[in-house]
């Protein structure tokens, strides 16, 4: 079982930036997907981006791409989610999660999740 706890989400204008973290335990970097997702109000939970801890190779979603960035720390013990340029549609509720197996993969297939942290943009 990996153990995910995610931070640094709050409330920033249009255009303006946020890092969120999440502290994952070790054992979620022998051969992990980590991805991160947001929901928002009435919407379906969706995939912003992941990485391969093996490898690193990273996926972004169309509409993240060229302003998010997702990486890991040396020690791979935190998951980061660096976010510029915000817009107000970026607003939702963002959780860290991971899998084993293929990435990014499917949404239903990632089995570990944080509590999430809020992020809102107005």
């Amino acid at each position: 079982q990996v153990q995910l706890v995610e931070s640094g989400g709050g409330s920033v204008q249009p255009g303006g930036s946020l890092i969120l973290s999440c502290a994952a335990s070790a054992h979620a970097y022998s051969s992990y997907c980590l991805g991160w997702f947001r929901q928002a109000p009435g919407k379906e939970r969706e995939g912003v981006a992941a990485i391969w801890t093996g490898g690193g190779s990273t996926y972004y979603a169309d509409s993240v791409a060229g302003r998010f960035t997702i990486s890991q720390d040396n020690a791979k013990t935190t998951l980061y989610l660096q976010m510029n340029s915000l817009k107000p549609e970026d607003t939702g509720m963002y959780y860290c999660a991971a899998k084993v197996g293929s990435c990014p993969g499917k949404t239903k297939d990632y089995n570990n999740w944080g509590q999430g942290t809020q992020v809102t943009v107005s």
